[in-house]
Protein backbone atom coordinates (compact mmCIF):
# COMPACT_ATOMS: atom_id res chain seq x y z
CA UNK A 1 0.00 0.00 0.00
CA UNK A 2 1.54 3.32 -0.89
CA UNK A 3 0.93 6.45 1.06
CA UNK A 4 1.61 9.95 1.04
CA UNK A 5 2.82 11.78 4.13
CA UNK A 6 3.16 15.41 4.54
CA UNK A 7 4.35 17.38 7.59
CA UNK A 8 6.16 20.47 9.44
CA UNK A 9 7.26 21.28 12.12
CA UNK A 10 7.76 24.83 14.15
CA UNK A 11 9.33 26.40 16.98
CA UNK A 12 8.63 29.75 18.65
CA UNK A 13 11.58 31.00 19.54
CA UNK A 14 14.06 28.98 17.99
CA UNK A 15 14.60 26.90 20.40
CA UNK A 16 11.30 26.90 22.39
CA UNK A 17 7.84 25.76 22.53
CA UNK A 18 7.88 23.28 19.53
CA UNK A 19 5.39 20.95 17.57
CA UNK A 20 4.85 19.17 14.91
CA UNK A 21 2.30 18.13 12.52
CA UNK A 22 1.69 15.33 10.31
CA UNK A 23 -1.13 14.46 7.51
CA UNK A 24 -1.51 10.68 6.02
CA UNK A 25 -3.02 10.23 2.63
CA UNK A 26 -4.13 6.96 0.96
CA UNK A 27 -3.25 6.79 -3.45
CA UNK A 28 -6.98 7.94 -3.26
CA UNK A 29 -6.59 11.12 -1.33
CA UNK A 30 -8.26 9.91 1.35
CA UNK A 31 -7.21 11.09 4.60
CA UNK A 32 -5.54 7.92 6.88
CA UNK A 33 -4.35 9.90 9.76
CA UNK A 34 -3.75 13.34 11.53
CA UNK A 35 -0.77 13.71 14.06
CA UNK A 36 0.15 16.75 16.43
CA UNK A 37 2.73 16.26 18.37
CA UNK A 38 4.46 18.21 20.88
CA UNK A 39 8.28 18.38 20.93
CA UNK A 40 8.68 19.83 24.12
CA UNK A 41 9.44 23.58 25.56
CA UNK A 42 13.07 24.59 24.42
CA UNK A 43 13.70 23.00 20.66
CA UNK A 44 14.72 24.07 17.67
CA UNK A 45 12.88 24.20 14.39
CA UNK A 46 14.83 21.69 12.68
CA UNK A 47 14.46 19.45 15.25
CA UNK A 48 10.67 19.79 15.38
CA UNK A 49 10.63 19.26 11.28
CA UNK A 50 12.42 15.64 12.04
CA UNK A 51 9.76 14.89 14.94
CA UNK A 52 7.14 15.74 12.25
CA UNK A 53 8.64 13.09 9.85
CA UNK A 54 9.37 10.38 12.74
CA UNK A 55 5.85 10.71 13.36
CA UNK A 56 4.64 10.20 10.07
CA UNK A 57 6.83 7.25 9.36
CA UNK A 58 5.61 5.56 12.77
CA UNK A 59 2.13 6.34 11.44
CA UNK A 60 2.47 4.76 8.24
CA UNK A 61 4.33 1.69 9.32
CA UNK A 62 1.37 1.47 11.44
CA UNK A 63 -1.05 1.52 8.80
CA UNK A 64 1.08 -1.11 6.90
CA UNK A 65 2.43 0.87 4.11
CA UNK A 66 5.03 -0.86 1.52
CA UNK A 67 5.75 2.74 -0.22
CA UNK A 68 5.83 6.04 1.13
CA UNK A 69 5.95 9.36 0.02
CA UNK A 70 7.04 12.36 1.56
CA UNK A 71 6.51 16.26 1.38
CA UNK A 72 7.81 18.67 3.39
CA UNK A 73 8.61 22.69 3.61
CA UNK A 74 11.58 22.28 5.06
CA UNK A 75 14.13 22.35 2.48
CA UNK A 76 16.93 21.29 5.10
CA UNK A 77 15.72 18.19 5.83
CA UNK A 78 14.36 16.72 2.87
CA UNK A 79 17.92 17.23 1.12
CA UNK A 80 19.63 16.03 4.73
CA UNK A 81 17.37 12.64 4.59
CA UNK A 82 18.12 12.12 0.50
CA UNK A 83 21.70 12.18 1.27
CA UNK A 84 22.61 15.25 -0.42
CA UNK A 85 23.79 17.34 2.65
CA UNK A 86 25.81 16.58 5.48
CA UNK A 87 24.19 16.28 9.02
CA UNK A 88 26.04 18.22 11.79
CA UNK A 89 23.76 18.92 14.40
CA UNK A 90 24.13 16.26 17.16
CA UNK A 91 20.64 16.23 17.59
CA UNK A 92 19.26 16.35 14.22
CA UNK A 93 21.92 13.16 13.80
CA UNK A 94 20.23 11.00 16.29
CA UNK A 95 16.69 11.69 14.77
CA UNK A 96 18.25 11.61 11.22
CA UNK A 97 19.53 8.11 12.25
CA UNK A 98 15.58 7.22 13.65
CA UNK A 99 14.09 8.17 10.36
CA UNK A 100 16.39 6.32 8.45
CA UNK A 101 15.68 3.15 10.39
CA UNK A 102 12.16 3.43 10.18
CA UNK A 103 12.70 4.22 6.06
CA UNK A 104 14.35 0.53 5.43
CA UNK A 105 11.37 -1.39 6.60
CA UNK A 106 9.63 0.29 3.65
CA UNK A 107 10.15 -1.16 0.22
CA UNK A 108 10.51 2.73 -0.76
CA UNK A 109 10.94 6.13 0.44
CA UNK A 110 10.86 9.15 -1.43
CA UNK A 111 11.81 12.80 -0.01
CA UNK A 112 9.89 15.71 -1.51
CA UNK A 113 9.95 19.76 -1.03
CA UNK A 114 6.73 21.58 -1.42
CA UNK A 115 6.10 25.26 -0.69
CA UNK A 116 4.72 26.18 2.48
CA UNK A 117 1.35 27.42 1.39
CA UNK A 118 0.92 23.53 -0.20
CA UNK A 119 1.68 22.19 3.63
CA UNK A 120 -1.15 23.84 5.43
CA UNK A 121 -3.18 21.45 7.26
CA UNK A 122 0.66 19.74 8.72
CA UNK A 123 1.55 23.38 9.36
CA UNK A 124 -2.12 23.82 11.42
CA UNK A 125 -1.52 20.66 13.46
CA UNK A 126 2.05 21.94 13.70
CA UNK A 127 0.43 24.95 15.85
CA UNK A 128 -1.96 23.06 17.58
CA UNK A 129 1.12 21.00 18.85
CA UNK A 130 3.01 24.63 20.09
CA UNK A 131 -0.22 25.86 21.51
CA UNK A 132 -0.38 23.12 23.50
CA UNK A 133 3.26 22.78 24.26
CA UNK A 134 3.08 26.94 25.33
CA UNK A 135 0.15 25.85 27.90
CA UNK A 136 2.48 23.37 29.15
CA UNK A 137 1.58 20.13 27.96
CA UNK A 138 4.48 17.10 28.04
CA UNK A 139 5.83 15.28 24.91
CA UNK A 140 3.96 13.42 22.75
CA UNK A 141 1.05 13.09 20.68
CA UNK A 142 -2.27 15.21 21.20
CA UNK A 143 -5.01 12.35 21.03
CA UNK A 144 -8.41 13.08 19.26
CA UNK A 145 -10.22 15.64 20.97
CA UNK A 146 -7.91 17.16 23.14
CA UNK A 147 -7.20 20.31 21.01
CA UNK A 148 -6.27 22.74 23.54
CA UNK A 149 -8.54 26.21 24.51
CA UNK A 150 -6.99 29.18 22.19
CA UNK A 151 -4.25 30.62 23.45
CA UNK A 152 -4.85 34.06 25.64
CA UNK A 153 -4.63 37.23 23.53
CA UNK A 154 -0.82 38.42 24.10
CA UNK A 155 0.06 41.68 25.40
CA UNK A 156 2.08 41.87 22.58
CA UNK A 157 0.91 40.64 18.79
CA UNK A 158 2.66 41.60 15.64
CA UNK A 159 0.66 43.20 13.38
CA UNK A 160 0.70 41.90 9.50
CA UNK A 161 1.11 44.83 6.95
CA UNK A 162 -0.72 42.72 4.55
CA UNK A 163 -3.74 43.21 6.82
CA UNK A 164 -3.50 46.52 6.67
CA UNK A 165 -2.52 46.98 3.12
CA UNK A 166 -5.71 44.86 1.90
CA UNK A 167 -3.76 42.66 0.25
CA UNK A 168 -3.55 38.71 0.30
CA UNK A 169 -0.25 38.17 -1.51
CA UNK A 170 1.84 35.86 0.35
CA UNK A 171 4.94 36.82 2.50
CA UNK A 172 8.28 36.49 1.09
CA UNK A 173 11.10 37.62 3.78
CA UNK A 174 14.61 38.69 3.07
CA UNK A 175 16.77 38.44 5.93
CA UNK A 176 20.13 40.62 4.53
CA UNK A 177 23.19 40.36 5.79
CA UNK A 178 26.51 42.31 5.45
CA UNK A 179 29.79 40.43 5.32
CA UNK A 180 32.33 40.67 8.10
CA UNK A 181 35.42 42.69 7.86
CA UNK A 182 37.91 42.65 5.53
CA UNK A 183 41.42 44.60 5.29
CA UNK A 184 39.80 46.73 2.96
CA UNK A 185 36.92 47.61 5.28
CA UNK A 186 39.51 47.97 8.43
CA UNK A 187 41.21 50.20 6.34
CA UNK A 188 38.34 52.12 4.87
CA UNK A 189 38.99 51.57 1.39
CA UNK A 190 36.75 51.30 -1.37
CA UNK A 191 35.96 47.81 -1.94
CA UNK A 192 33.72 46.00 -4.55
CA UNK A 193 35.02 44.57 -7.56
CA UNK A 194 38.26 42.82 -5.99
CA UNK A 195 38.17 39.96 -3.64
CA UNK A 196 39.89 40.05 -0.02
CA UNK A 197 38.75 37.43 2.62
CA UNK A 198 37.47 37.83 5.68
CA UNK A 199 39.94 38.66 8.93
CA UNK A 200 40.39 36.84 11.80
CA UNK A 201 37.86 39.35 13.47
CA UNK A 202 35.84 39.28 10.27
CA UNK A 203 35.56 35.60 11.02
CA UNK A 204 34.22 36.09 14.73
CA UNK A 205 31.81 38.88 13.55
CA UNK A 206 30.21 36.24 10.76
CA UNK A 207 29.65 33.54 13.26
CA UNK A 208 28.17 36.17 15.83
CA UNK A 209 25.92 37.16 13.14
CA UNK A 210 24.85 33.36 12.02
CA UNK A 211 24.34 32.54 15.84
CA UNK A 212 22.05 35.51 15.59
CA UNK A 213 20.07 34.37 12.36
CA UNK A 214 19.84 30.43 13.59
CA UNK A 215 17.76 32.61 16.51
CA UNK A 216 15.59 34.11 13.54
CA UNK A 217 13.45 31.25 12.88
CA UNK A 218 12.91 29.42 9.72
CA UNK A 219 15.71 30.01 6.93
CA UNK A 220 14.44 28.15 4.08
CA UNK A 221 17.28 29.23 1.58
CA UNK A 222 20.81 30.64 1.70
CA UNK A 223 21.87 33.14 -0.96
CA UNK A 224 25.51 34.47 -1.54
CA UNK A 225 27.00 36.74 -3.61
CA UNK A 226 30.09 35.49 -5.78
CA UNK A 227 32.82 37.61 -3.24
CA UNK A 228 34.92 35.64 -1.13
CA UNK A 229 34.09 37.90 2.04
CA UNK A 230 30.11 36.89 1.21
CA UNK A 231 30.71 33.44 1.00
CA UNK A 232 32.52 32.56 3.97
CA UNK A 233 30.05 34.75 5.72
CA UNK A 234 27.42 32.67 4.44
CA UNK A 235 29.91 29.38 5.20
CA UNK A 236 29.15 30.31 9.01
CA UNK A 237 25.68 31.00 8.84
CA UNK A 238 24.90 27.84 6.92
CA UNK A 239 27.21 26.23 9.54
CA UNK A 240 24.96 27.53 12.21
CA UNK A 241 21.66 26.48 10.68
CA UNK A 242 22.90 23.12 9.50
CA UNK A 243 22.88 23.63 6.08
CA UNK A 244 25.92 21.97 4.25
CA UNK A 245 28.47 24.69 2.04
CA UNK A 246 26.83 23.06 -1.54
CA UNK A 247 23.17 24.42 -0.26
CA UNK A 248 24.36 28.09 -0.87
CA UNK A 249 23.46 29.38 -3.88
CA UNK A 250 25.42 32.35 -5.35
CA UNK A 251 23.66 34.90 -7.31
CA UNK A 252 26.26 37.49 -8.74
CA UNK A 253 23.57 40.12 -9.28
CA UNK A 254 23.99 40.45 -5.78
CA UNK A 255 27.43 41.74 -5.86
CA UNK A 256 28.78 44.77 -4.44
CA UNK A 257 28.64 47.72 -7.14
CA UNK A 258 31.92 48.43 -8.93
CA UNK A 259 33.89 50.93 -7.65
CA UNK A 260 36.47 51.12 -10.98
CA UNK A 261 39.58 53.64 -10.29
CA UNK A 262 38.45 53.49 -6.43
CA UNK A 263 39.16 50.62 -5.73
CA UNK A 264 41.30 49.79 -2.70
CA UNK A 265 41.85 53.45 -2.45
CA UNK A 266 40.34 55.57 0.78
CA UNK A 267 38.70 58.17 0.86
CA UNK A 268 40.91 60.79 1.09
CA UNK A 269 43.02 58.81 -1.99
CA UNK A 270 40.36 58.79 -4.40
CA UNK A 271 39.46 62.63 -3.60
CA UNK A 272 43.51 63.84 -4.29
CA UNK A 273 44.60 61.27 -7.29
CA UNK A 274 41.14 61.97 -8.85
CA UNK A 275 39.32 65.35 -7.95
CA UNK A 276 37.16 66.79 -10.59
CA UNK A 277 36.05 62.55 -10.93
CA UNK A 278 35.25 62.35 -7.22
CA UNK A 279 33.38 65.42 -7.03
CA UNK A 280 31.36 64.25 -9.65
CA UNK A 281 30.38 60.95 -8.80
CA UNK A 282 29.75 62.49 -5.06
CA UNK A 283 27.20 65.21 -6.83
CA UNK A 284 24.55 62.31 -8.09
CA UNK A 285 23.88 58.65 -7.96
CA UNK A 286 23.79 58.80 -11.44
CA UNK A 287 27.53 59.37 -12.11
CA UNK A 288 29.65 56.90 -11.66
CA UNK A 289 33.59 56.23 -10.89
CA UNK A 290 36.13 56.22 -13.79
CA UNK A 291 35.67 52.81 -15.46
CA UNK A 292 33.04 52.02 -12.36
CA UNK A 293 29.32 51.47 -11.75
CA UNK A 294 26.88 54.30 -10.67
CA UNK A 295 24.31 53.75 -8.08
CA UNK A 296 21.76 54.61 -10.33
CA UNK A 297 22.79 51.56 -12.10
CA UNK A 298 23.07 48.82 -8.99
CA UNK A 299 19.61 49.93 -8.11
CA UNK A 300 18.48 48.96 -11.45
CA UNK A 301 20.93 45.70 -10.98
CA UNK A 302 19.39 44.73 -7.42
CA UNK A 303 16.16 45.03 -7.96
CA UNK A 304 15.78 42.57 -10.79
CA UNK A 305 17.87 40.50 -8.67
CA UNK A 306 15.42 40.80 -6.10
CA UNK A 307 12.03 40.25 -8.11
CA UNK A 308 14.12 36.82 -9.39
CA UNK A 309 14.37 35.72 -5.80
CA UNK A 310 11.03 36.72 -4.89
CA UNK A 311 9.29 35.09 -7.75
CA UNK A 312 11.62 32.23 -6.82
CA UNK A 313 11.25 31.64 -3.42
CA UNK A 314 7.43 33.22 -3.26
CA UNK A 315 6.30 32.67 0.63
CA UNK A 316 9.81 31.87 1.52
CA UNK A 317 12.64 33.32 4.18
CA UNK A 318 15.37 33.73 2.57
CA UNK A 319 18.75 34.78 3.75
CA UNK A 320 20.57 37.52 1.58
CA UNK A 321 24.48 37.51 2.64
CA UNK A 322 25.75 40.56 0.72
CA UNK A 323 27.29 44.13 0.67
CA UNK A 324 26.32 47.27 1.89
CA UNK A 325 24.93 49.33 -1.03
CA UNK A 326 22.97 45.74 -2.36
CA UNK A 327 21.16 46.02 1.07
CA UNK A 328 20.45 49.71 0.81
CA UNK A 329 19.00 49.28 -2.48
CA UNK A 330 16.38 46.96 -1.01
CA UNK A 331 15.28 49.19 1.51
CA UNK A 332 14.81 51.54 -0.85
CA UNK A 333 12.97 49.30 -2.54
CA UNK A 334 10.44 48.71 0.26
CA UNK A 335 10.63 52.23 0.90
CA UNK A 336 9.72 53.34 -2.72
CA UNK A 337 12.04 56.11 -1.77
CA UNK A 338 14.47 58.06 -4.22
CA UNK A 339 18.24 57.74 -4.27
CA UNK A 340 19.12 59.79 -1.36
CA UNK A 341 18.29 56.61 1.15
CA UNK A 342 21.90 55.43 -0.32
CA UNK A 343 23.22 58.61 1.91
CA UNK A 344 21.48 58.75 4.55
CA UNK A 345 21.44 54.64 5.47
CA UNK A 346 24.44 53.14 6.93
CA UNK A 347 25.17 49.52 7.50
CA UNK A 348 27.85 48.10 9.82
CA UNK A 349 29.67 45.56 9.52
CA UNK A 350 28.06 41.72 9.99
CA UNK A 351 24.58 43.70 10.80
CA UNK A 352 21.17 42.44 9.97
CA UNK A 353 18.27 44.07 7.80
CA UNK A 354 14.74 42.00 7.37
CA UNK A 355 12.55 43.32 4.38
CA UNK A 356 9.13 41.80 3.51
CA UNK A 357 7.36 42.24 0.65
CA UNK A 358 3.80 41.28 0.01
CA UNK A 359 3.72 40.98 -4.15
CA UNK A 360 4.86 44.88 -5.16
CA UNK A 361 4.37 46.30 -1.37
CA UNK A 362 7.32 46.29 0.88
CA UNK A 363 7.89 46.48 4.64
CA UNK A 364 10.85 47.54 6.43
CA UNK A 365 11.22 45.53 9.69
CA UNK A 366 14.70 45.95 10.74
CA UNK A 367 18.09 47.64 9.78
CA UNK A 368 21.72 47.27 10.82
CA UNK A 369 20.54 44.96 13.87
CA UNK A 370 23.77 44.21 15.38
CA UNK A 371 22.28 43.30 18.88
CA UNK A 372 24.35 40.40 18.50
CA UNK A 373 27.77 42.12 19.41
CA UNK A 374 26.57 43.25 22.82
Amino acid sequence: MKITIYTDGGSRGNPGVAGSGSVLFDASGTTLAEIAYVVGQDASNNVAEYHGLLRGLEAARDLGATEVEVFMDSKLVVEQMSGRWKIKHPDMKKLALEARDLAQGFQSVSYNWVPREKNKKADELSNVAMDAAAKGAKPGIIEAGQKPEKPEKKSHEVASPAHWHGTDAPRTRFVLLRHGQTEHSAEKCYSGSSDPQLTELGWKQARRAAEAVAKLGQIDRIIASPAKRTQETASACAEALGVAPEGIVTVDGFREVDFGDFEGLTKDEAQEKYPEEFAEWQSSPMHAPPNGESLSTLHRRITRARLKLQEEYQGETVLVVTHMSPIKSVIRQALESGPNTFSHVFLDLASISIIEFYGEMGVVRCVNDVAHFR
